[in-house]
């Protein structure tokens, strides 16, 4: 069974800004979460974030692309099995995560 991908506006826009080759490793990598979006603890393929360095992420998880460099942060809405992609982009410095929270807190999630 695969979840429901939902994506943020800005995450479309982030998609859409990646180059070629980017733009099919994020998709094929949210295709293959999408088919077990649930932190790793639950045997899935997501990892937990949680507070850091000023950011307070807690009950989103994260993707890591490593050779690309690439992050994906998503929420997961249990009840109706959506995967809600919040931001796409590279680590530069815990950027990503800097955006994801600002992008939680303009959407209320």
């Amino acid at each position: 069974m695969s979840w429901n991908v939902k994506y943020l506006p800005e995450a479309l826009e982030d998609l859409r800004r990646l180059d070629g080759s980017q733009k099919i490793l994020i998709r094929k990598a949210i295709q293959k979460i999408c088919k077990n979006p649930l932190p790793e603890n639950e045997g899935g393929y997501g990892k937990l974030l949680g507070n850091k360095n000023s950011t307070n992420l807690s009950g989103f998880l994260k993707i890591k692309l490593r050779g690309a460099g690439l992050r994906i942060v998503y929420q997961l809405i249990r009840h109706n099995d959506n995967m809600l992609i919040v931001v796409i982009g590279a680590r530069e410095d815990d950027e990503v995560y800097e955006v994801a929270q600002k992008r939680i807190a303009k959407h209320d999630l």
